[in-house]
């Protein structure tokens, strides 16, 4: 950040009073400028044994396999961004169950918010931003062709849930790998 989106004068990077990190400051209007993390919501749609997955359209990682989900929007809930995302990438209509992972990844600044949700009816297809959506059994999840690590387990962790018969929240933290 270059310039105090209040005022518009230049802005400094150094630690306001009171606070115990560094933050854009406005020495003109003295705005505090907060970047924080970016909140991603989406859904893990099943139907009986099988998930939905989409082929992304777009990039990063063109062409791999995702769960559909997408940064949550002002004004919106999570469950209600995960339902719009699943719209968007594969029009698809799912009753959620209720909220199944949360991932944090401090390295690139993102937190995911995963829903687990029954698809209410077997018209679905690709929307602009998927190649294709697909439904898969576990056997047949193209697990080297995904997309994100945290997609992989919160896969991983739904078919261990459902052979299981219960189904929990499952929080970690993904690390950058060097």
């Amino acid at each position: 950040m270059k310039f105090c989106s209040h005022c518009g004068h230049t802005v400094v990077f150094e630690i306001p009073a009171g606070d115990d990190r560094p933050r854009h400051l406005c020495p003109d209007c003295g705005a505090i400028h907060y970047v924080n993390p970016r909140v991603i919501v989406g859904v893990l749609p099943y139907l009986g044994d099988r998930v939905l997955l989409c082929r992304r359209a777009i990039e990063p990682r063109y062409g791999l396999w995702t769960l559909p989900a997408g940064f949550m929007e002002n004004g919106e809930s999570s469950e209600q961004g995960a339902l719009r995302e699943s719209w968007e990438e594969a029009r698809a209509k799912i009753r959620v169950d209720e909220l199944f992972s949360v991932y944090d990844i401090p390295h690139i600044n993102q937190v995911y918010l995963m829903y687990r949700g029954e698809l209410t009816d077997t018209h679905f297809g690709p929307g602009p931003e998927s190649l294709e959506v697909e439904l898969f059994e576990e056997k047949h999840i193209p697990w080297e062709e995904m997309a994100f690590p945290v997609m992989t387990q919160t896969l991983r962790h739904y078919f261990s849930d459902r052979a299981k018969g219960i189904f929990g929240l499952h929080r970690g933290v993904i690390e950058r790998k060097l």
